[in-house]
């Protein structure tokens, strides 16, 4: 996933008047117990669903992540680095879920989690926390939670991944279909009989990829998108795959394929092509400085699913999804990053960027939940992500 901002920091995270609320650590041995004092509480109604119980739906692999922050480069072999901090919190599919849940969809997630102290920390995160629906997600007997240990530095990072192999999969999970609006899948691997389904049903599926490590870039990718409405991928990817120079040029190969195409280009922010309106649109990177880029893409997935269920136009759609992945850098923990209603509104009054820059976003304010819009900024309560 690609980060929509630029910039390094001293080490300042978030905008002033943002308030933490820490966590609390279990006795050795046992699960720490994240906060529950509903950071998010005013997320909001979501948008309507036309009596749909869900408004989006995803499936994959959670990871604990671990994230390293402060450092000056990567260890040199025989070496050691010491550093004082470090980020604690939900990955992998989880990043996607938060952020949505954060925004006031309702977010169903199909996940195997293991039985270990890890994976009741990520459960109980999720579902009392985080308030994404797990009902078809289960914890599986003498299965270790997969970890992720991330380094981040000079506005980058590098990350090393544990994980053991699984029998069952996320999709064996689903054993009835939700009714849901949208769901969301990595098209990496071929679309899943569940999100067929539900594209019969009606939903709309958003799909998104990830690096492809053996750098083939196999066409059969693009093949995929045959069964994709929405496609998000970011401009190296979307490159590569289509075999073009320019980020233009892999739009536009991509708009033949799939009926929504965003491509994501960092600072640079986002274009898009939305066939089924004729609607083109360019929307510029929120200039903030960014702490950690992890997850960065997948908020910026979730804002323009909001969008678009909000029925917004393009340019808006691309427009909010730039803000909400530009929040979210500002903060080192992954996916407990996903900015809040709160948060957004309390960025309008944070003087962080021009008045010019924030009447670009002029139209997100009738969405912002009204207990939200007179608190100011020292009203944001933001969950603590690091475990101690």
């Amino acid at each position: 996933m690609t980060d929509t901002t630029t910039g390094t920091t001293d080490g300042t995270a978030g905008p002033a008047g943002i308030a933490k609320a820490p966590g609390t650590a279990g006795a050795p041995g046992t699960a720490p117990e994240p906060s529950l004092e509903a950071p998010c509480a005013e997320r909001g109604p979501g948008v309507p669903t036309g009596g749909r119980g869900l408004d989006v739906f995803l499936t994959g692999q959670v990871f604990m992540d671990m994230i390293f922050t402060g450092l000056p480069g990567l260890p040199p072999p025989g070496t050691e680095l010491v550093t004082d901090g470090l980020g604690s919190a939900p990955g992998g599919i989880a990043n996607i879920a938060v952020a949505m849940s954060r925004l006031g969809l309702r977010t169903g997630l199909a996940a195997p989690f293991g039985d270990d102290m890890f994976g009741a920390y990520l459960w109980r995160t999720l579902s009392e926390q985080e308030d994404v629906d797990l009902s078809w997600s289960r914890k599986v007997g003498g299965w270790s939670t997969p970890v992720t240990v991330s380094l981040a530095y000079a506005a980058d990072r590098s990350m090393v991944t544990y994980t053991k192999p699984l029998s069952v999969s996320a999709a064996d999970l689903i054993s009835d279909l939700p009714r849901t609006a949208t769901c969301f899948i990595d098209i990496d691997r071929d679309v899943p009989a569940w999100a067929l389904a539900m594209r019969q049903e009606g939903a709309l599926v958003f799909a998104d990829l990830g690096w492809d490590p053996t750098e083939t870039w196999s066409t059969d990718v693009l093949d995929r998108l045959a069964h994709v409405d929405v496609f998000l991928p970011n401009a190296v990817e979307a490159m590569a795959y289509t075999r073009t120079r320019t980020p233009e040029a892999a739009l536009e190969a991509l708009a033949a394929r799939v009926p929504v195409v965003v491509v994501k280009q960092g600072s640079r922010g986002a274009i898009a092509v939305d066939s089924t309106t004729g609607e083109r649109a360019s929307a510029p990177a929120l200039p903030v400085e960014a702490l950690d880029p992890t997850g960065a893409g997948d908020v910026f997935a979730a804002g323009f699913v909001f969008g678009t269920l909000a029925g917004w136009p393009l340019g808006q759609r691309l427009s909010f999804a730039n803000l909400c992945a530009g929040l979210s850098v500002r903060h080192y923990s992954g996916s407990l990053g996903a900015p809040c209603w709160g948060e957004i509104a309390a960025f309008g009054e944070s003087g962080e960027v021009p008045p010019e820059v924030l009447e670009r976003y002029d139209f997100v304010v009738p969405y912002i939940p009204e207990t939200e819009l007179d608190r100011g900024a020292d009203s944001v309560t933001r969950a603590e992500p690091t475990l101690r």
